[in-house]
């Protein structure tokens, strides 16, 4: 018992080192990140013609920028939320495209940019939430907060336990 208090420890986490987890977490951060961008895009083109929606289109950009920066940091509990929140802009996305394109009419008020471009952005976030909550559930499976602890000499604590027998 002593003999285990005196090694030196580290702790890895093996599934972080895995390609497939490295390439998902890179997936979803820049899943987050475009979503971000096209949801800033939409709030700045839109901003005159938005009713009721700007806190929530600000919001919606701050949490995936935060997302993103967790997801960085290899945190795994941040990504059923991305992907609830991901649900939700989806379903948000899916509604109001056709109602941009609608006001690309007489009698409504000009957004900064054209409407059918806003409804085209708006059409993309769709696919985009849809990958982000694929991804970002591939990234959950992959258990990226496994813990071994890896003594000085290479033997890991399971290695410890066994011989203690």
């Amino acid at each position: 018992m002593a003999e285990d208090e005196e090694r030196e420890t580290r702790i890895e986490h093996p599934n972080r080192k895995k390609a497939s987890s490295k390439i998902t977490r890179l997936i979803v951060v820049v899943l987050l990140l475009a979503s971000a961008v096209l949801l800033a895009i939409i709030s700045w083109g839109g901003w005159e013609t938005l009713e009721g929606a700007k806190p929530l289109q600000i919001a919606y950009i701050l949490f995936y920028l935060v997302m993103a920066f967790f997801v960085l940091r290899w945190s795994r509990g941040v990504l059923p939320l991305t992907s609830a929140m991901a649900i939700i802009m989806l379903i948000f996305a899916a509604v109001s495209t056709p109602q941009w394109f609608d006001r690309d009419a007489d009698g409504f008020t000009d957004p900064a940019l054209p409407s059918a471009l806003l409804g085209t952005i708006t059409a993309i976030i769709v696919p985009v939430q849809a990958l982000l909550i694929a991804f970002a559930m591939r990234g959950f499976q992959q258990a990226w907060n496994v813990e071994v602890e890896r003594y000085s000499d290479g033997t890991t604590n399971a290695a410890a336990v066994a011989a203690r027998g």
